[in-house]
């Protein structure tokens, strides 16, 4: 049995975990590429607008839950994929790579608004960039729309940020609730031999 002091004097250690920057590239791959099949999706359908607003009470409900719904299960495939490819059987390692996969994939959703490419993800990603480069320089806008399409962009990234946790444990296979990791715990020190 040890003693308070041998238990709480020893030195730290630090275990680093290893990050697979391969399921990291390709689930912030899939993330952007299902948000621009789902904006797509959306447009063709008529449930997104591509105009910045300039007041919640114009947009539709259809509009925002397509959008909610295409910002999340857009990051929760490439968190989903990211866990799929590092092979990491514990939630905890799938949920870091899903979160990496989504903090890789925030600047590149940038890089491609500033590109031009803001139509293909409907209009909720506008207040990520005023315009695109080379294009015609718009009137300014109101304080109004601008604080509105940048609450609507950060409501898409941070509903994305969840998604892509929640793809991340789906993809560990491992039970959906807070307290596993205690009873995979205490499951692996009784096979140790140590309960």
């Amino acid at each position: 049995m040890q003693t308070d002091y041998e238990l709480y004097s020893r030195p730290e250690t630090w275990v680093a975990w290893s990050v697979n920057w391969s399921a990291v590239w390709v689930g912030a791959l899939a993330s952007l590429v299902a948000a621009m099949i789902l904006g797509l999706l959306g447009t063709a359908a008529g449930a997104t607008s591509l105009e910045k607003f300039s007041s919640f009470t114009t947009i539709s409900r259809i509009d925002v839950a397509m959008v909610i719904c295409a910002a999340f299960f857009s990051f929760v495939i490439g968190g989903w994929v990211a866990a799929k490819i590092t092979g990491a059987r514990h939630a905890e390692r799938t949920i870091l790579h899903a979160a990496i996969a989504w903090l890789v994939a925030t600047p590149l959703l940038v890089v491609m608004l500033v590109a031009g490419a803001g139509n293909a993800f409907g209009g909720w990603y506008g207040g990520l960039v005023a315009s695109p480069i080379g294009a015609a320089v718009a009137q300014p806008a109101t304080p109004d729309v601008v604080r509105n399409t940048a609450l609507a962009a950060l409501t898409s990234l941070l509903v994305g940020l969840v998604g892509s946790v929640i793809g991340g444990w789906i993809g560990s296979g491992e039970p959906m609730t807070f307290t596993h990791h205690h009873k995979r715990n205490a499951y692996l020190a009784s096979q140790k031999g140590n309960i």
